[in-house]
Order: C-alpha cells, then sequence, then structure tokens
C-alpha cells in the first residue's frame, strides 16, 4: 500500500504540470510574529509533519542555529498540496525571516513567489519590518493576503471584549490598506486591498492551532463568541479541530492569491529589464512550458551531500535532468545534474519541471542569487537586480590565524556573497585584510563568523566597522586631467547631486553602469521627472550607485573610443573617494571637454585611468568633500515610565527623537541614532526598561558627519587602511 507521503509526492509531480494548479507564495512579517509557527500548521494539515509537533518542531527551522536562536535566518522552500472545493492545488510555500538583517532573503524570495501572506501580530499591530516586507512585495508586483496571528492573547491576556477586538482588526486591516495603497502599482491600489468580507483577510492563533475567515465562518456556522468562548473555557483543542488553521489560510491562499500563468502576464513587465514585445517576453507573459528555458535564481543553500542547492523560478520553458543552461550575469554555461521540487529539508526529485514552479537545482556551483539562467541556444535581457531595501552599514575585519588557510577562506566567503548578495566580501591587495560588510551584526555573526567556526577554521573577528560615504558639498572648479604621457587631457567638474535622483538611483528602477542605446531616451525621462535639467539628462551616459556621469563635450573625434576607461576610471573613485578610500555618494561628474592623443597606443588604461581619477579626486577636494555617517531611524516600543530613561539613552548617543507617541499604554519613540554609536544600544535599551523594551529599524539615512568629527574621523579611517595620515589636498601635476 502507498504511503502517505508517497501518495503526495504522486500528486506534487502531476500538480506541477497544471499551471492554473500552482500557487506560489510566501510567508513574510515582522520578527516574532509568528511565520515559522503558521508554516508548520500548513505544513501538518498537508500531511507532511505531525499535527501534535506542529507549532513546536519548527520544521522550516531546519539550520542548527536557527533552532538554537529561535529565529528564521535562512528563507525555506517546501511544496505541498492542498484540496479546495474537492480540486487539489500545489502550494510552493517560501517561509521567509522577519528579523532584519536577514531582509535580504525576504527580497529575493519575493521574485520566486506571485502572492504572499502577510502575517501580522493582533497585539502589535503593523510593525516597521511588516511595512518593509510588504513594500518589498508590492514593488515585485506580488499579490498580498492578510493574516492576524495571535487572537488568543487579546482573548486571554487583554480580555477584550468582541466590539474592542473588532476595533483592533479594523485598526491592522486599515493600516495594511494603507501600506498598500501607498506602495502598490498604480493599477492594483484599489483591487488587491484587503477585507474580511471578501475573505483575503484570516484571523487566527497559529500556536493553538486555529483560524478564521468569513467565508469559513458561513460554511461552518463557527461565530466569534465561539472563539471567545472555547478560548476562554481552555478548550482551543477542541477548537482547533472545528477551524483548522491551514485549511482556513490554504483556502484563502488558491481563492485569493494567483496561479503563475496569471500572475505572469503582469509581473514580467516589472521584474524583466528586456524588450517586452519580444518574442521572449511572449514566452513568459505566457508561462510557455514549450518555449525556450528562461529562469531567476533566488536562492542558493549548501548541503553537505550535494553541494550547492540552487532554487530558481522557471518563466519559460522547461528544465530537465542533465540539462545545459547558460549564466546570462557571469557569461558561463553549467550543466544541470538533478531537478526537483522542494520538502522542506528533503527535495523530490523529477526528470523535468515545467514554467510556473519554483524548482530545486543542483550542479551548478558558479551562479549566484538574482542571476538570469536561459537556454544556451538563446541570449536573453536579465531579470532586474534583485535590490534589496538597505544596504550593508556594517563591516567586520577577519583575521585567518592559519596563513595556508587563507585561500580556502576566500573562497568560502566568495560563495557566501554569491549566495547572498547582501554580504559583501572586500579582500585588500595590499593588506591581505578581509572585510565582510552586511545588514547588521547578527547578519555577519550568524552567515559568516559561526560558519567559519562551525567549519573548524581559526579566525579572530574584529568589533563592528561603520562604513561611511563621501560626498561633495558643492559645486568645483573644472580640474584638468593630464596623462602621464601628457599627450591626453580631460577637463572635468564635480558637483552634488539632485536628492531625488539620487533616490531615484537607489531604488533600482535606473539601471547601473554604461547606459545602452536603447535606454538612453527613457532613462533620460526618468532623470528628468526627478528633478534634473534636461541636457544633463540627456547627456547621462554611466551610473555607479547613486552616482552619474554626464558627458557635456561635442565632437570629440575619438572620444568613444576610451568612453569605457573614463567610466572604468570614475569607478574606481566612486569606490574609494578622496578623503578616506570610502565608498562616494550623490556626485555628479561632468566630463566638460577632453584632447586626445590621435594614435589609440597612446591613449591606453595606463595613459587615461591616473588622468580621469586625478581631475575627479581634485573635484571632490575643491567641492569641500566631506564624510556622510550612516544613522539608523528606528522605532522604539516601551512602557510609558521608561520614556525619560529611553530618551537619555537616545541622547548619550548623538541621536535626536523625532517624535513620540502613544499607544494603549505603550510609548512609541521614533528616533535617528549614528550607527557608530549603535554598539550595545539592543542591551542599554533592555537594561533602561526593565527588558520590556524594543526596538526596531525603520530606514538608514546618510547624513554630514558633524564638522568637528570630520578630520578625526577620516585619520582614524585613514590609519586603519595603512593610508599616510595626512587631510587629502588638490593636487597638482
Amino acid at each position: 500500500m502507498m504511503s502517505r507521503i508517497e501518495e503526495m509526492v504522486n500528486k506534487i509531480k502531476q500538480l506541477a504540470q497544471q499551471k492554473s494548479k500552482i500557487r506560489n507564495m510566501g510567508i513574510v512579517a515582522h520578527i516574532d510574529h509568528g511565520k515559522t509557527t503558521l508554516s508548520d500548521n500548513l505544513l501538518a494539515g498537508a500531511g507532511m509533519i505531525s499535527e501534535t509537533l506542529a507549532g513546536s518542531q519548527l520544521f522550516m527551522d531546519f539550520d542548527a542555529q536557527e533552532q538554537e536562536r529561535g529565529i528564521t535566518i535562512y528563507a525555506a522552500n517546501v511544496s505541498m498540496v492542498h484540496n479546495y472545493e474537492g480540486e487539489d492545488y500545489l502550494i510552493n510555500m517560501i517561509d521567509t525571516p522577519g528579523h532584519v538583517d536577514f531582509g535580504g532573503d525576504v527580497t529575493r524570495a519575493m521574485r520566486a513567489v506571485d502572492g504572499v501572506i502577510v502575517v501580522v501580530d493582533a497585539v502589535e499591530g503593523v510593525m516597521p519590518q511588516t511595512e518593509v516586507v510588504l513594500k518589498q512585495a508590492l514593488k515585485e508586483k506580488v499579490k498580498p493576503v492578510l493574516f492576524i496571528n495571535k487572537m488568543d492573547r487579546l482573548i486571554k491576556e487583554l480580555k477584550l471584549t468582541p466590539e474592542q477586538m473588532q476595533e483592533r482588526l479594523i485598526k491592522i486591516i486599515t493600516s495594511v490598506n494603507n501600506l498598500i495603497e501607498r506602495y502598490a502599482p498604480e493599477e492594483f491600489k484599489k483591487e488587491w486591498q484587503v477585507d474580511v468580507k471578501s475573505g483575503k483577510v484570516a484571523f487566527g492563533s497559529a500556536y493553538r492551532k486555529w483560524a478564521l475567515s468569513l467565508p469559513y465562518m458561513q460554511k461552518t456556522g463557527i461565530t466569534f463568541k465561539d472563539i471567545i468562548e472555547y478560548t476562554n473555557a481552555g478548550k482551543e483543542e477542541e477548537l482547533s479541530q472545528k477551524a483548522k488553521v491551514h485549511e482556513v489560510v490554504l483556502d484563502m491562499v488558491v481563492k485569493h492569491l494567483p496561479s503563475p500563468d496569471v500572475a505572469q502576464k503582469y509581473r514580467i513587465e516589472r521584474i524583466w529589464t528586456g524588450d517586452i514585445n519580444s518574442e521572449e517576453a511572449k514566452y513568459m507573459i505566457n508561462t510557455d512550458d514549450k518555449g525556450p528555458l528562461i529562469a531567476v535564481i533566488t536562492n542558493i543553500t549548501f548541503d553537505p551531500h550535494a553541494g550547492s542547492i540552487v532554487t530558481a523560478r522557471i518563466f519559460s520553458g522547461t528544465l530537465r535532468e542533465g540539462q545545459e543552461v547558460y549564466d546570462v550575469n557571469n557569461g558561463k554555461k553549467g550543466r544541470v545534474q538533478q531537478v526537483g521540487v522542494f520538502m522542506g529539508p528533503k527535495r523530490i526529485a523529477m526528470d523535468a519541471v515545467p514554467a510556473g514552479n519554483i524548482v530545486a537545482i543542483t550542479g551548478l556551483s558558479e551562479v549566484s542569487s538574482g542571476d538570469t539562467i536561459c537556454d544556451p541556444n538563446i541570449r536573453v535581457a536579465p531579470f532586474e537586480e534583485i535590490k534589496h531595501v538597505f544596504e550593508p552599514v556594517v563591516t567586520k575585519s577577519i583575521e585567518v590565524k592559519n596563513v595556508k588557510e587563507l585561500p580556502k577562506i576566500i573562497e568560502i566567503l566568495k560563495q557566501r556573497a554569491r549566495e547572498d548578495p547582501t554580504i559583501k566580501v572586500k579582500v585588500s591587495e595590499d593588506t591581505g585584510e578581509i572585510l565582510v560588510s552586511g545588514l547588521g551584526e547578527l547578519h555577519i555573526e550568524a552567515k559568516i563568523e559561526r560558519f567559519l567556526k562551525d567549519k573548524g577554521y581559526d579566525i579572530v573577528v574584529s568589533p563592528p566597522i561603520v562604513i561611511y560615504k563621501e560626498s561633495v558639498l558643492k559645486e568645483s572648479r573644472v580640474f584638468e586631467g593630464k596623462s602621464p604621457n601628457k599627450h591626453n587631457k580631460f577637463y572635468i567638474k564635480v558637483m552634488p547631486l539632485e536628492k531625488e535622483v539620487q533616490e531615484l538611483l537607489r531604488s533600482g528602477e535606473v539601471p547601473q553602469g554604461k547606459i545602452r542605446e536603447q535606454d538612453k531616451q527613457w532613462v533620460a525621462q526618468k532623470l528628468m521627472d526627478a528633478g534634473m535639467e534636461q541636457e544633463e539628462a540627456k547627456r547621462v551616459i554611466y551610473t555607479r550607485a547613486d552616482n552619474v556621469l554626464v558627458n557635456m563635450t561635442r565632437g570629440i573625434v575619438q572620444l568613444n573610443e576610451v568612453i569605457e576607461l573614463i567610466m572604468e576610471a570614475m569607478r574606481q573613485v566612486i569606490d574609494e573617494g578622496p578623503l578616506a578610500h570610502e565608498p562616494v555618494m550623490g556626485v555628479k561628474v561632468m566630463l566638460m571637454d577632453a584632447k586626445l592623443h590621435e594614435d589609440a597606443i597612446h591613449r591606453g588604461p595606463a595613459q587615461v585611468y591616473p588622468a580621469v581619477r586625478l581631475a575627479i579626486r581634485n573635484g571632490m577636494i575643491d567641492g569641500e568633500a566631506r564624510l556622510f555617517e550612516p544613522k539608523q531611524i528606528v522605532r522604539i516600543d516601551t512602557p510609558g515610565e521608561y520614556m525619560g530613561d529611553v530618551i537619555k539613552e537616545v541622547q548619550n548617543r548623538r541621536g535626536q527623537v523625532m517624535e513620540i507617541n502613544e499607544e494603549e499604554g505603550t510609548t512609541i519613540v521614533i528616533a535617528k541614532i549614528p550607527v557608530a554609536e549603535m554598539q550595545g544600544f539592543e542591551g542599554a535599551l533592555k537594561s533602561a526598561t526593565a527588558g520590556k523594551g524594543f526596538q526596531s529599524l525603520i530606514d538608514v539615512v546618510y547624513e554630514k558627519l558633524p564638522e568637528e568629527l570630520q578630520e578625526k574621523t577620516i585619520m582614524q579611517i585613514r590609519q586603519r587602511k595603512g593610508m599616510p595620515l595626512e587631510m587629502p589636498k588638490i593636487e597638482e601635476e
């Protein structure tokens, strides 16, 4: 007789071939709002883990560290079958982390899914990370539904009346709808609003294993009053049999979240950089499994037995075992060994997986998260870069005790950065120092330090180093950069870039690097809409982070032959500014004129790089280059009586209080604190509030470092990097 798991595997294999029966969905939330407990219950309902263990097994947290820390660190995939109104559906689910340090995993998961369950704690309501993850989903045109969790706490702890509970639910739903109104694509602002009546909202207790939605109440006759009575009488087990959390939530998923053949019709235009009228676009818009393979890699994990496990979303074609694929981003071919779908830590092997599915691949070792892979016989434009809301603000230096282990450790670190692009690894060629940057201390500790130590490497890790940025305060004069052979001259000036243009570049809506000929018109329009002067906008030829290169020259015959070299020289200065070799932000580099030797042999890289670098660096110093420091905007929740202590703690760290609000006995302080002063803040906050206060990150901004700290900080950074201990000056030839 076939076991239940074997039966499910067969069903999954069959349903993976039927696009309209597939739902690719993620679960997102603020930390500790109950995502992983909900995931467990959905799996238990699908018969994949024991119902008694659901909620405590944390099946989706299968990394030892996740179980130890009690938080999700890696996004985890699983496929299961759900029967809705007599029909079977395949649910490909991704449980994502809630801690802000692991937000990069959430961002990548949003590329793979078409719909998302937003989980909100009924007691805490919508929190900063709820907004961040919902914003990320909507940016990728991923449709949300809402699950309000921990309802049992409203009944037992807060002892709310049905009317008060209803008020609380309305408030949460309104907050979520306001975010949808703010961040959803124009055409979905109304259609994607969540409401109780249609069943796009469910509420319950994942921990107690029950849930309700209006359609389910109408179907079963269970009322709100019943819920309160059962909970107060301690009959929650009985309740969980009558209102099963997995049934209510997965019914909502099947009914309200789109199948891939519906979602790809409107998602491709948003997430793919190619021509929407091309043949390739048609294959993807139609989720055509007979078309050429086009897929995007959304995650990479490591399995000690199988090596790299690559997660990809297939948008066109069919991926087969043994197939050769081409990585558009690194220009390399690779061969797929096995394909399959996920069952948590296990994988179901399949001969082939068609478009519309999330697939597990082994055999591809040189790919990175975010890469586009396709059939080797075609060349397609890549998918949009998967860009996380925040960039790395914390760096740690890693020293290797045994020099022989250095090459192996560098290889491991590069692999980790390929798996998680929010980790940046830099090896100094001069000093051999390894610098690892991440979204926070915990991010580096969990994904790098702990990983290396678990593998037995002896390393010493420095305290966190803050990443500053360099920028200019005013427009500079025009500087001449002369090549070493004196045959080439470049005339360059530097000025601050308009704030709105910086934001546009950071949003990822404008491509990075050299602007392609076919993109020039729409990029110029975007830049003008953000406030750049028309003539300049049309002449932007290169972007690097939130900086631009504008070619204001006319009629210079050989310029096209050296333009790539000019871009590369600019990149070198942008990556390492003149003050302290920190990254440059918000700078407009204007190439005003150039005089070039007619013989190409006299204008190679060795001539162009130093000349252009010198002119840009001089322009920055003349434009009053300054260090800008990262500041975190945080929300601090504290009982009212500790508010004074919290404010003192903020102000002692050069922080400023931006607003204070009262909400049902809790004081909410919004503050802006320099990252350089944040070390130990979590612990200090706990001791200032008798353990009852907690903080959440809202945003990271860069602001000019106070004038009195400029020189001291620049010297400290220069000393750490082994640079000469003197303030940079304008260099003559």
